[in-house]
């Protein structure tokens, strides 16, 4: 029994732990637990944070591995709180670094525009002084212009149309230091965030024309295009405001909104109102009053509408939430996702065979997607070991025949490259529902969704597709428009722009260069891939040709 106690007491733990008191015991016991407590709560929050970052923003793309630069270089401004507007900074999280730079002048001139708009926006005592003006031309026809002008927006036609012409708005409102208004009575407001600090893009309801904007047309005593059909435009006697009829059916009196020369009057007018249904920015690269000015904006001239776009259209919360649920659910796990765009312009909704095979004919045979296994390759590829790469293909059409049967294509048979391919589509709503809050938001959500894609099929003159690869900085394949209902050979090209197109230019230039095709004028404006004979786009590489 000595021996026992000696041993005992040889280790010094066991000889400390003897020699103190309960209560001390007691309070030892409890620090020790509590420590360990507080070690494994510290691992448990760490693992869960790591979780919910990974599984809400984070893990929504294999591209958020490190941190992103929600201000994009300096494109966004930091002034406004970020839940009001959730899509503002997080859509970096969403995509690739961006490899398109945007130039410190751009970022300068933005932030430039914005304190005009805060100065001269709705509210303030200039426009409360400019909108007084109209209707008041006798009163006042040797008008001065002071600090404040204006250039308002009206929305017409599909929601690609209107984030075309929007863009294209703008920026002639920042070329020529105007500032823009949005016509808000459909559902603009819906869909967009407001993109400026500190006052409001809308146009307000108790703006003097408000009741006669959607009467405004060609036969408008104060349409531009009218006033230089009629009469030489006294250049003495301003208008308080002006109409520019832009859209597709545009007289040639119109399209001269696009000269120097013209630039000089419409620029001492107030207030300028505008609807186009069209992307005319290309035309403005023409201007050699606005050329110089572009080229320090956009360094990189195919990225006009990849920067204005990022800038400008922030979805809301609303139409936000679709875009990250849906890409949480059936995008985010994809080792690539290829987006396809569907849109087939006839009086018909229902599915045409030779579209669908135009589909498969072009991603099959640019390798976009794969073709199906051979019956005797079917165990060889079944039986590979290593992991398969799945392949989400996200597909918009308002027909859902096309997803279904590259769904139905994919699960009968299994590829021969062992690739797993995931079909989805959105929504499927059947007919174009212009003007609808719903339906005008699913579109959106998918324009953004088809713009997280890492390749893109657009089919030819659509605007949808024009602003996803737009958007997304994307040089799309494009599905060439079918004739006589027969799959066109090739069935698509790649684009060597992002660019969207000006689908209806002016078909030559001003002044001097009346007689020269617009497309000649100079190198980085040519026709549009979609358009061989017609049409305008921006274009970087000045070597390749169309």
């Amino acid at each position: 029994m000595k021996v026992s106690i000696i041993n005992y007491f040889k280790s010094p733990v066991k000889l400390f732990w003897a020699i103190i008191s309960m209560k001390t015991k007691l309070m030892i016991t409890i620090f020790i637990c509590l420590l360990l407590w507080s070690v494994m709560l510290l691992s448990l929050t760490n693992i869960f944070k790591h979780q919910l970052i990974g599984g809400t923003i984070y893990g929504l793309s294999k591209y958020s591995v490190k941190p992103r630069d929600n201000l994009l270089g300096g494109l966004l401004t930091a002034d406004f709180d970020q839940g009001s507007c959730l899509s503002r900074y997080q859509s970096s999280l969403y995509r690739k670094p961006s490899p398109y730079k945007t130039s410190e002048y751009l970022v300068s001139k933005l932030r430039n525009y914005e304190m005009l708009h805060k100065r001269c926006g709705p509210g303030t005592d200039s426009y409360k002084r400019a909108a007084e003006q109209i209707g008041h031309d006798h009163e006042n026809r040797n008008r001065t212009v002071g600090e404040c002008k204006y250039i308002v927006w009206v929305a017409v036609y599909g929601l690609g149309n209107r984030i075309l012409t929007l863009a294209s708005v703008f920026l002639y409102a920042l070329l020529t230091e105007r500032i823009i208004l949005v016509d808000q009575r459909k559902d603009i407001s819906d869909l967009f965030c407001e993109p400026f600090p500190g006052n409001s893009w809308l146009l307000p309801l108790d703006f003097p024309l408000m009741g006669q904007i959607n009467s405004f047309n060609q036969e408008y005593p104060c349409c531009y295009g009218t006033m230089l059909k009629n009469h030489p435009i006294n250049s003495n006697a301003i208008p308080s405001h002006l109409y520019l009829h832009l859209l597709h059916d545009y007289r040639d009196q119109d399209k001269m909104f696009f000269c120097q020369k013209e630039q000089s009057f419409i620029n001492k007018v107030p207030w300028l109102v505008v609807k186009s249904n069209l992307y005319f920015i290309p035309s403005l690269w023409l201007n050699p009053s606005f050329q110089t000015e572009l080229i320090k904006l956009f360094p990189q001239k195919d990225t006009v509408f990849y920067h204005l776009a990022r800038y400008l259209f922030h979805p809301t919360n609303q139409v936000w939430g679709m875009v990250t649920r849906s890409y949480n659910a059936y995008l985010s796990r994809a080792d690539e996702i290829l987006g396809i765009q569907v849109r087939v312009f006839s009086r018909q909704t229902k599915y045409f065979q030779h579209v669908m095979d135009q589909i498969v004919s072009c991603t099959q045979r640019e390798k976009l997607l794969p073709e199906a296994a051979a019956a005797q390759e079917e165990s060889q590829v079944m039986n590979v070991s290593k992991t398969p790469k799945l392949k989400a293909v996200l597909v918009t059409s308002l027909n859902p025949d096309y997803s279904n049967n590259l769904k139905n294509m994919y699960w009968e048979r299994p590829t021969s490259t062992g690739e797993i391919i995931e079909i989805y589509q959105p929504s499927k709503e059947r007919i174009q529902q212009t003007d609808k809050k719903l339906h005008d938001q699913k579109a959106l959500a998918e324009m953004y969704l088809l713009s997280l894609t890492d390749k893109l099929v657009t089919s030819a003159t659509s605007t949808f597709g024009y602003v996803a690869q737009g958007l997304g900085g994307l040089k799309p394949w494009i599905l060439y428009t079918p004739k006589k209902f027969k799959t066109p050979d090739p069935p698509c090209g790649r684009g060597v722009s992002m660019e969207p197109c000006f689908l209806n230019p002016p078909a030559h230039g001003c002044e001097a260069k009346k007689r020269i095709n617009t497309a000649k004028i100079v190198p980085f404006v040519r026709h549009c891939e979609d358009l061989k004979k017609n049409g305008l786009k921006l274009v970087d590489d000045t070597k390749d040709e169309l």
